[in-house]
């Protein structure tokens, strides 16, 4: 499978970036670049994208950048800075790119911008390559 195939074989099964709207906009090996629309139940009590909305939409963006090859790598570790607050009807796009990797692991860089290409939150995480196939689990 070429890593659009991959990609949308994990998105088939992953619920909850379904149940997020999540829209696989460009796939390629180590990198994908996927867009959200933001729902008013994604809101927080002072009425912006609650913060975990956000981590799972980057971390979603990490699954399907670093699985790609077929490789399943799962996360390690994951941190994020949060820049500007989204609000309800934003519209948030994750662009991964792979930065560095070894025999075990990968890092990823993962920037989320809004409609206005603002800068909302600036993610890193480090995957650990499991040593099975992506269809295999």
């Amino acid at each position: 499978m070429n890593p659009r195939q991959v990609a949308d074989y994990m998105f088939n099964q992953d619920f909850f970036s379904q149940w997020m709207n999540i829209k696989m906009i460009e796939v390629k090996e180590n990198y994908c670049l996927i867009e959200m629309p933001i729902k008013k139940e994604m809101l927080n009590g002072l009425k912006t994208v609650h913060g975990g909305v956000t981590f799972a939409f980057a971390d979603s963006a990490l699954a399907f950048s670093s699985n790609n090859t077929g490789d399943a790598a799962v996360a390690l570790n994951c941190i994020i800075n949060f820049t500007k607050a989204g609000k309800e009807g934003d519209t948030f796009r994750a662009e991964s790119i792979l930065v560095n990797e070894t025999r075990k692991t990968a890092v990823y860089d993962i920037k989320i911008t809004n409609q206005n290409e603002e800068l909302i939150a600036k993610f890193v995480g480090t995957v650990y390559k499991i040593g099975k196939k992506v269809t295999e689990l």
